[in-house]
């Protein structure tokens, strides 16, 4: 079934474009939504609306394009990965969440677990998305939950292969890309060869998203080859 037709979507519903309207629709009509789409688009906003109306667990799978050098960077593993976190972040927030109290975050959750003076586990109560690094994926179950596979076009076969396997079928999954904005060597993505094996199964809905909202200077500087 399609989005319900009195859900406003946190007050998107009314402003959907058709391709964004089909977007929604596919997430709740299908078990995996492929869209390919340029910045600006409003496809990781809508998917986070979304996966919000579930009321299942988010797990946002990022891809940390300088992996090599999170190592040597300073901070905490949660403080490395933080900068990647930035597109669920702007999400959330426009469909009017506070992100401090929804992502799981284990410093923040520990400093305000003190400040409440209540158990960690207490301090989880409101925490409903997950970001999650696919190099902790290994061996683990997905399993009840939303799944936003974001800069879908950064991972390679053999990633998105990881990450698929370990899905099991009660689990809804978006994976947002942009084949034109690839920050790994294009012949490694696997983004299109994943929409190209995919797009004859019939749990799965491959899109496109063509209209820019950000404005003329971000328009205009997408049409550069």
């Amino acid at each position: 079934m399609p989005l319900p037709e009195n859900n406003l979507l946190f007050g998107f519903a009314p402003k959907l474009t058709v391709e964004q309207q089909e977007y929604v629709n596919a997430i709740f009509d299908h078990q995996l939504v492929m869209v390919n789409a340029k910045a600006g688009t409003g496809k990781t906003t809508l998917a986070v609306a979304c996966a919000k109306i579930f009321k299942k667990p988010l797990t946002y799978i990022f891809n940390p394009v300088q992996e090599s050098s999170m190592g040597f960077r300073p901070g905490t593993q949660s403080e490395k990965e933080s900068i990647y976190h930035q597109p669920l972040i702007d999400a959330l927030l426009e469909i009017n969440e506070n992100p401090v109290q929804c992502v799981y975050n284990e410093e923040v959750l520990a400093n305000e677990a003190l400040r409440r003076k209540v158990t960690v586990k207490r301090a989880m109560d409101n925490i409903w998305c997950y970001p999650k690094s696919p190099l902790f994926l290994r061996g683990t179950n997905l399993k009840d939950m939303t799944i936003i596979i974001d800069e879908c076009q950064n991972f390679t076969i053999m990633e998105l292969r990881k990450i698929f396997t370990r899905i099991h079928d009660s689990c809804k999954v978006i994976c947002i890309g942009h084949s034109g904005q690839v920050d790994i060597p294009v012949s490694k993505s696997g983004f299109v060869p994943y929409m190209e094996h995919f797009k004859d199964q019939p749990y799965c809905k491959i899109l496109t998203l063509t209209k820019n909202f950000r404005g003329e200077l971000a328009n205009w500087a997408d049409t550069l080859k």
